[in-house]
């Protein structure tokens, strides 16, 4: 597995944007613990994710490429439009689709909603850059600890992963989720 900074990246974002777009599977830092990744638009990428977390059955969240795109594929209710206007933060949204084609159908399992994050972190210039969601979930193993350290990934996510952009050790837990899909529901974890 390859380990990349920031900057490299940043000098560098063509190669990202092709990698995205070829099917890579990556770790990425956010504003809140690490994640896996990969093009949201791709199944046989998302198939891999699932395979090396062991989690086939949860739908995965997304980070967008804006809140014009959260506002264009998702159902927004008067209350659901405070918290998009939160964003960018360490928040995942839980949103209706009204856009089932904006994303493949194994991110979300065909279950009608999407999560959705803008986290408050360069990680985002840079899929705003690339113009489509990238599935973010933690970079763990289901059931296991997430990842802080690039010295902490599972052999199994490892095994499955192209790349990694690392910042070092991050002090942060994962997303609120806010459950927007009926009456409001604030999950902390």
């Amino acid at each position: 597995m390859n380990v990349i900074t920031r900057d490299e990246l940043m000098q560098d974002r063509y190669s990202f944007m092709k990698m995205v777009d070829d099917g890579a599977i990556f770790i990425h830092p956010t504003d809140t613990i690490y994640g896996i990744g990969c093009n949201a638009c791709d199944n046989n990428a998302v198939l891999k994710i699932r395979s090396a977390k062991n989690r086939h059955d949860m739908p995965f969240s997304v980070i967008a490429p804006s809140k014009e795109w959260i506002k264009n594929n998702c159902k927004i209710s008067k209350y659901a439009e405070k918290w998009v206007d939160k964003l960018p933060g360490p928040y995942t949204l839980i949103l209706n689709l009204k856009n089932n084609f904006c994303i493949a159908s194994e991110v979300n399992k065909n279950s009608g909603t999407i999560g959705v994050r803008i986290p408050d972190h360069w990680i985002s210039t840079a899929v705003s850059e690339l113009g489509k969601p990238i599935v973010t979930t933690s970079a763990n193993v289901t059931g296991r600890t997430y990842m802080t350290r690039i010295e902490d990934l599972h052999n199994d996510v490892k095994k499955c992963t192209d790349f990694a952009i690392y910042e070092g050790e991050k002090i942060g837990r994962p997303s609120t989720i806010i459950d927007l899909t009926g009456k409001e529901k604030i999950v902390k974890r």
